[in-house]
């Protein structure tokens, strides 16, 4: 079928998600997670690109590659989407400009294992605001967890009260899940309101605008070509690829499946970063990460069960 009539044309990540099995799907998400945690290792080996530079080349190669891809795969429909995606489309791309520019600034100034600590909160932020922007009712499990993960990340804040740069990076990767909750509540106002949000998209339109404000904070340019070809693997096998894998996945897998693999990232990052680069976690992250973590099992397990339960 041609290009020139993409209202017809198949959606591939659809015709994928058809032919994708329950273990399969939990398999590609093992891998996608393993794709996600490439990120601090890969950072440490950089020679001479830094802070606002590295985060403008991935995100410039993450906007390539999804041009690429998603250009082959849609069509047209790729730019009709664009223009037609209303406002929930270019919030969400906002959002995502803020993710991929905070997490990339934060692993500069802070461990890998302090920023992916950081991030297993998401879920539960976004639980909160889904509280108190939608009114969503939360369960007592989740007001617990919510609590417990809070001590847990101030623990590791107390912690690093007298070092300035692991602070400062560490609530630089705040910002990750807290514009991760915006986004999802974004999301399930558009879902509310008769309108979904195609997220793909949202990942270009987030790319583009991380690179384009990044620009200019990160010249003039630094890298070696050492550095930009690691940076290109950032931009596509560590994230464009591994987002459009994660969509799939998360077609066929429920919402407390999903939760629960994406917090392999954690624990592959640090355990890459580890033996990779010789980044052995602080003892106050191990405890502060075990309370978020553990937090966040609890919190999906008993969902998951209670879902169960009622069918």
């Amino acid at each position: 079928m041609s290009a020139s009539a993409p209202a017809a044309k198949p959606d591939p990540a659809r015709s994928a998600r058809r032919g994708l099995t329950h273990s399969r799907a939990v398999g590609l998400m093992v891998l996608v997670t393993l794709m996600w945690a490439t990120a601090g290792v890969v950072t440490r080996q950089l020679e001479r690109a830094a802070s606002f530079e590295v985060t403008f080349w991935r995100s410039f190669f993450t906007l390539l590659a999804m041009v690429l891809i998603l250009g082959a795969w849609r069509g047209r429909g790729l730019w009709r989407s664009l223009r037609e995606g209303g406002r929930h489309l270019w919030i969400s791309g906002a959002c995502w400009s803020v993710m991929f520019t905070a997490f990339m600034v934060a692993l500069t100034l802070t461990t890998t294992a302090n920023v992916l600590v950081t991030l297993a909160t998401g879920p539960l932020l976004a639980a909160l605001a889904a509280r108190l922007f939608i009114g969503h009712r939360l369960p007592a499990r989740t007001w617990a967890a919510i609590a417990v993960a809070g001590a847990g990340i101030a623990w590791m804040y107390g912690a690093q009260i007298g070092d300035d740069g692991a602070l400062a990076g560490t609530l630089v990767a705040l910002c990750v899940p807290i514009a991760g909750a915006c986004h999802w509540t974004n999301v399930q106002q558009a879902h509310a309101s008769g309108a979904d949000v195609d997220l793909l998209p949202a990942v270009l339109i987030g790319a583009a605008v991380s690179a384009a404000c990044t620009l200019p904070l990160a010249w003039p340019f630094t890298a070696s070509g050492r550095d930009l070809a690691l940076l290109g693997f950032l931009g596509v096998f560590q994230l464009a690829i591994p987002c459009m894998l994660s969509m799939m996945a998360a077609g066929v897998l429920k919402a407390p499946e999903v939760a629960l693999l994406a917090l392999l990232e954690v624990l592959f990052g640090i355990a890459l970063a580890w033996v990779g680069a010789g980044e052995a976690p602080a003892p106050t992250v191990f405890s502060g990460g075990l309370l978020v973590i553990g937090a966040l099992v609890a919190n999906e397990w008993l969902g998951w069960r209670a879902a169960r339960g009622q069918r």
